[in-house]
C-alpha cells in the first residue's frame, strides 16, 4: 500500500467533528482490502492512511489523523491507543507508609465494542495456531489490524461484523464517538484539552474567544509535535482536511489552528468543514445565542484562513429559530441523535472528498479550492442525494429522467439553492453506480427521446443533466463506480424499499436484510445563495445588543472592537457573492450596507 501519492493530514476539532470523523474513518476502513492480489481500487487509501511499525516489527495501517477533544470525552478509549505502548508501569514508589488503593470501576462497553474485543482475541488465537507464539498486547493489536494469517483474519473480522450488523442497535448506548469507533488509532492521534470539561456545567468551552486563546503553551506544543510527526513522513503533502465544530469554543480554536497551518505550510491546501449538529443537549436561550455568535465568528475566520470553508449541518438554518431539519426521502433518521446525523454528514464527506483521493486523475486540494473559491468567495455550500435515487437494474439516464424537474439533492449547509439555477461554479461527484449502468442503450434507428440519451459517455449524460439546471456554470465532474460501503456499527436508518446495495426496489427486501452500501450524488457550490446565507448571518449578529443580552460572551474575548471588526469582515465576504448586477436576490442583502 506504499505507492507514491499526495498525502493528506486530517484534523478533527471538537466532539461533533469527532462523531462525523469516526463514521468517516469507519467508512474508509470498510473499503480497505488486505489481499495483496486484489486489483487497486479507484480511491488511493494511502492518501489518508499511513503505514507504521510496532517495536515488535508488525506493520500497522492507521489514519493520518490528529483529533482534539475535551477532558472526559474518550470514555473507554485510551488516549495512547494500544498499538505501540507496552503499558507497563515503570514508576518507582518511594513512600514507605500505609497505602490505600482506590480503584474506579471500568466503564461498561456496548455490545459492538465487546464484539470487537472478542474478534481481536480470536485473531490472537489464529496467530498462536500459526506461529506458536503468544504476542504482547502491542504486537497482537497491530497484527490483528493488518497481518494475522495473511488476509484471513481481517476478512474474518469484517465478515463477522457484516453478518452481525443487524444485531447492533446502538441508539441508546452511544454516549461519545469512541463508542462506535472500529479502527485502531496511532498513539499521536488524540489530544485531550484538560482545561475544559466535556460533561457538566463548569469549565465548558462555550465561546469563540475561549478557543482562540487555547492555542498556546502545552496545547500548541502538542499540536506542533503531532503535525511535525505526520508531515515529516509524507513524500508529497498536498494539504489538510479540517473538521471543526462551529457551535462552541472549538470554532475559535479552529480559527487559530488554520491560521497556524496557513503560516507554517504555505502553499498547501486547507479545506475546512465547519460542523454543527441539529440540536444540543439541555438547550437554553443563552446557549442558543452563544451558538449563533460562534457560527458567525467561526465562519468568517475559518474562511479567511482556509483554501475554502464549507459549513456542514442538517439544521434548517443557523439562527436561534431554525426551520425543520433536512429530510431525505429514503432515510428515517432521528435528527436529535448525533449518532444518526453525523453518519449522514460522513456519507456526504465520503463523496465530497473523492476528487483529491482518486488514484488516477485526481484533483489536488489546492486546484479544487481555486476552482471554487474565485474572487474571494471562500465559503461554499454542500448538497447531497443520500442515497442517489436509482432503481435497481436501471440506468443513469432513467434515474436522472425521474429527477428532470427537480434536483435530487438536499442542502447540507443550511443554504437552499436559488430556483433560477444561478451558480458561479460547482464540483459534482457521483459515487457507487456501476459503469454498465451509467448509459441507457438506445435501440438502433430510434430517435433519442431526450437530450440525456444523446451523449456518448456517462460523464456527458450527467453533464447534460446538470447543464439543463445550471446553464452557465463552470463544472467539474467525478464518477466513481465504488459505492460507500457500510459495515457495523453504521446505523440502519434506511427506507424499507432500499435494496442491500442501496438502490430502490418495488418490493421490500426479506426481513432482516440490511443496507450494506449506498450510491451517492453530491455537489460543492459557489453560488449567490451563499451570499444570502452570509448576509442573514450578519443581520442576526448585528441585530443583537450584545452587552445587554450576553455580556459574559465578550468577557471570554474577543473585545467588542474586534467583534465588530469580524462582522465587517463578514459583510465584505457576503459582498463577494454579488453578481454583475450587484444584487444577490434577497432583501436581506439589499440592507447589508445600512
Amino acid at each position: 500500500m506504499g505507492s507514491h501519492c499526495r498525502e493528506v493530514i486530517t484534523i478533527q476539532l471538537g466532539h461533533y467533528s469527532n462523531f462525523v470523523g469516526t463514521h468517516w474513518w469507519n467508512l474508509q476502513d470498510a473499503s480497505l482490502s488486505y489481499d495483496p492480489d486484489s486489483p487497486h481500487g479507484e480511491l488511493q487509501n494511502d492518501i489518508v492512511f499511513r503505514e507504521g511499525q510496532t517495536p515488535g516489527g508488525h506493520v500497522t495501517y492507521t489514519p493520518r489523523l490528529i483529533a482534539m477533544d475535551l477532558k472526559g470525552s474518550l470514555q473507554t478509549l485510551r488516549q495512547e491507543g494500544c498499538l505501540y505502548e507496552n503499558n507497563q508501569d515503570t514508576t518507582t514508589v518511594t513512600w514507605e507508609g500505609k497505602v490505600m488503593l482506590h480503584k474506579e470501576s471500568p466503564l461498561t462497553k456496548n455490545p459492538f465494542l465487546q464484539d470487537l474485543d472478542t474478534l481481536d482475541y480470536l485473531c490472537m488465537y489464529f496467530l498462536f495456531a500459526q506461529t506458536g507464539k503468544i504476542l504482547s498486547e502491542t504486537d497482537f493489536a497491530s497484527a490483528s489490524l493488518s497481518q494475522c494469517s495473511g488476509t484471513v483474519s481481517m476478512e474474518s473480522v469484517n465478515s463477522r461484523l457484516e453478518r452481525s450488523l443487524k444485531g447492533y442497535r446502538l441508539e441508546g448506548s452511544v454516549r461519545v464517538w469512541s463508542d462506535f469507533l472500529r479502527i485502531h488509532l496511532h498513539p499521536r492521534t488524540i489530544s485531550v484539552i484538560h482545561q475544559y470539561n466535556h460533561d457538566g456545567e463548569a469549565h465548558r468551552l462555550e465561546a469563540f474567544g475561549q478557543g482562540e486563546v487555547l492555542l498556546q503553551g502545552s496545547v500548541l506544543e502538542d499540536l506542533e509535535d503531532k503535525l511535525h510527526f505526520f508531515s515529516e513522513e509524507c513524500d508529497y503533502l498536498q494539504g489538510f482536511q479540517v473538521m471543526c465544530d462551529l457551535a462552541d469554543g472549538f470554532s475559535g480554536l479552529g480559527s487559530k489552528v488554520t491560521e497556524m497551518l496557513q503560516d507554517t505550510y504555505g502553499g498547501r491546501g486547507i479545506l475546512t468543514w465547519g460542523l454543527a449538529p441539529v440540536s444540543h443537549p439541555e438547550p437554553t436561550p443563552m446557549k442558543d445565542l452563544y451558538h449563533m455568535l460562534n457560527y458567525a465568528l467561526g465562519t468568517v475566520h475559518l474562511a479567511q484562513n482556509s483554501s475554502f470553508f464549507c459549513p456542514l449541518t442538517l439544521r434548517g438554518g443557523m439562527g436561534r429559530r431554525p426551520t425543520s431539519p433536512v429530510a431525505f426521502p429514503y432515510l428515517n433518521y432521528d435528527p436529535t441523535l448525533w449518532y444518526h446525523s453525523s453518519s449522514i454528514l460522513a456519507l456526504a464527506l465520503d463523496s465530497l472528498t473523492v476528487p483529491y483521493r482518486l488514484r488516477n486523475n485526481s484533483i489536488p486540494m489546492g486546484q479544487m479550492a481555486d476552482a471554487l473559491a474565485i474572487s474571494g468567495r471562500k465559503v461554499v455550500a454542500a448538497y447531497g442525494a443520500v442515497p442517489f435515487p436509482m432503481m435497481h437494474g436501471s440506468s443513469l439516464y432513467d434515474a436522472l429522467s425521474n429527477s428532470a424537474d427537480a434536483l435530487p439533492w438536499r442542502p447540507l449547509s443550511a443554504c437552499p439553492e436559488f430556483s433560477d439555477g444561478r451558480c458561479f461554479s460547482q464540483s459534482v461527484t457521483l459515487k457507487g453506480v456501476a459503469r454498465k449502468s451509467l448509459i441507457s442503450p438506445l435501440t438502433p434507428g430510434n430517435k433519442s427521446p431526450s437530450f440525456l440519451h444523446s451523449p456518448p459517455s456517462a460523464e456527458d449524460v450527467l453533464a447534460s443533466y446538470l447543464e439543463s439546471h445550471y446553464p452557465a456554470t463552470a463544472m467539474a465532474l467525478q464518477l466513481v463506480s465504488s459505492p460507500s460501503k457500510l459495515t457495523a456499527p453504521f446505523p440502519q436508518i434506511f427506507h424499507q424499499f432500499l435494496s442491500p446495495q442501496g438502490f430502490l426496489q418495488s418490493n421490500a427486501p426479506p426481513s432482516g436484510s440490511v443496507v450494506s452500501s449506498l450510491p451517492l450524488l453530491t455537489s460543492l457550490q459557489s453560488s449567490p445563495a451563499m451570499g444570502t446565507w452570509l448576509s442573514e448571518m450578519l443581520h442576526m449578529a448585528t441585530a443583537l445588543e450584545l452587552r445587554r443580552l450576553a455580556p459574559t460572551y465578550l468577557s471570554h474575548g474577543p473585545e467588542l472592537a474586534n467583534f465588530q471588526e469580524s462582522l465587517e469582515m463578514l459583510r465584505g465576504l457576503a459582498r463577494c457573492y454579488r453578481g454583475n448586477s450587484g444584487e444577490m436576490g434577497s432583501s436581506t442583502e439589499e440592507d447589508d450596507d445600512d
